[in-house]
């Protein structure tokens, strides 16, 4: 590679190999490269999490207590909504990109023996090379402990080189049906493989079928189950300005007075989820109270129901499947008093369009339909429009397929009506929000969420990964990372 590559050449370069949308169920490549890197996943503790959706905002939460104890983290998430280097944070912050450049400089040679090995005929891919860059950089940091979200499944994922002392799985439901399989337990099947022998599976509220799954994994292996309802969860919650005050079953009774500053039931329950999480790591032992809320308290996760701009606000939030769609639905109704509500909705062509938009009009006056720029696999507009229009009707359907234009025509017709409260919600794909929070948020401000936001839904994602690199070289992509 030469010197002077720039950082945006080198993502170019990384995001145009294999793409994280199509899948080479093997875990050859990356246990090879991991082989020569001296597997840098075994230089700390691992808490490892999968599922369909909330696995991105849990991974945040666990991530923040873990700081508050005093523990220095790295978090690997995917996929990213504004740049590469979201991917991998270190005590909460995204490597730098010359630090990014530095950590794929020293894989670099590594990659290049295992691609020329030919491994069941497939150069290595750009997740598992990024996966591989976490690992290494981790190691080098060095961090206490890695909070590793799957990128796709969990068994053949890539991230699964690694063996979690903590697997934690949150909810299951149907997407990338045509990779994980068509029912919920072939889902559960796929994503229980994260689950290692003497663990501890932190198991959200699951459907029967996928519940059956996970425990009979966990009694295969030997890992110790914990069940929200029965070992943890949340025991009251009420809405406050910016997020909600929440009450947690924690290890050694309740924890009062935790603030959360994301929107949502399914917040709180993620929190549950990730305070039990942090708990089973320290040994089954409980968190002072005071930690656990200045953990939660510093809680950030752009597009889950962030917040944007006001007058009129503008909401961003990355539900892209219906089962976030009713998550993202749910919260908009309880935490926002929007009247009128205009949707800005852009969908991803593998996604379950109709499921989408059919939960969403529940909730939404008008709705703008646009289309994603970074990528050819968003649906086109007018695709997504004639969907639209049987569901909302056709006098509530309008189209704007260039996204900037879009959101001008939301805020135009939010702004028309002066008598209520008026809101522009922007949806429907990862990718779209954030090519949205690019548009919409200075830079100087992208992670620095405003503290009244509540930078919140999770219509977490399971991931739908874009194939392609966006206009700045930057790869954009939406999951079963998610």
């Amino acid at each position: 590679m030469p010197a002077h590559q720039t950082h945006a050449e080198i993502v170019s370069a990384l995001t145009a190999r294999w793409p994280e949308n199509r899948v080479a169920p093997s875990l050859g490549r990356i246990q090879a490269l991991m082989e020569l890197l001296g597997d840098p996943q075994r230089a700390y503790p691992v808490i490892h999490l999968t599922g369909t959706n909330g696995k991105g905002s849990t991974a945040a939460m666990i991530e923040s207590l873990l700081r508050a104890t005093g523990l220095r983290t790295g978090r690997f998430t995917s996929p990213h909504l504004m740049s590469v280097n979201e991917r991998i944070t270190i005590d909460g912050e995204p490597i730098s990109d010359d630090r990014f450049d530095e950590v794929w400089r020293e894989l670099q040679p590594y990659v290049e023996i295992v691609d020329e090995r030919d491994i069941d005929g497939v150069a290595m891919t750009f997740f598992e090379i990024i996966t591989g860059m976490a690992y290494a950089a981790f190691a080098d940091a060095p961090v206490d402990v890695a909070v590793i979200e799957v990128g796709l499944g969990g068994t053949w994922d890539a991230t699964n080189v690694a063996d979690g002392q903590v697997a934690v799985i949150t909810p299951i439901d149907l997407d990338h049906t045509h990779l994980l399989g068509e029912t919920v337990a072939e889902i559960a099947t796929e994503k229980a493989g994260i689950i290692k022998p003497g663990a501890h599976a932190i198991l959200a509220g699951q459907s029967l079928e996928a519940a059956q799954v996970l425990l009979e994994r966990c009694a295969e292996v030997g890992a110790l189950p914990q069940r929200e309802g029965p070992d943890f969860g949340v025991l009251s919650r009420q809405l406050a300005v910016g997020g909600q005050l929440i009450r947690l079953n924690g290890a050694e009774g309740p924890v009062d007075d935790v603030f959360l500053p994301l929107y949502g039931a399914h917040q709180a329950a993620n929190a549950a989820q990730a305070l039990a999480a942090v708990e089973a790591f320290l040994g089954l032992k409980a968190v002072n109270p005071d930690v656990v809320r200045e953990g939660f308290a510093e809680v950030s996760f752009p597009g889950r129901l962030e917040v944007v701009r006001r007058s009129p606000s503008v909401v961003l939030d990355a539900a892209h499947n219906p089962h976030g769609a009713r998550a993202t639905a749910a919260a908009i109704q309880e935490s926002f008093d929007f009247n009128p509500l205009i949707g800005v909705v852009a969908v991803m062509a593998d996604k379950d369009a109709r499921g989408v938009l059919t939960v969403l009009e529940e909730i939404l006056n008008q709705v703008v339909i646009t289309q994603v720029a970074s990528t050819s696999r968003g649906m086109p507009a007018h695709e997504l429009a004639e969907l639209a229009a049987e569901i909302f009707g056709a006098d509530r359907v309008h189209v704007a397929p260039r996204l900037d234009d879009a959101l001008e025509r939301a805020l135009s017709m939010a702004d028309t009506d002066s008598t209520g409260s008026p809101g522009v919600l922007v949806t429907g794909s990862v990718v779209a929000v954030g090519e949205a929070r690019t548009l919409l948020v200075r830079p100087e401000d992208a992670r620095t969420p405003d503290p009244e936001s509540g930078s919140g839904s999770d219509a977490d994602w399971d991931a739908d990964y874009a194939d392609e690199p966006s206009a700045n070289g930057q790869f954009s992509g939406e999951d079963d990372w998610r």
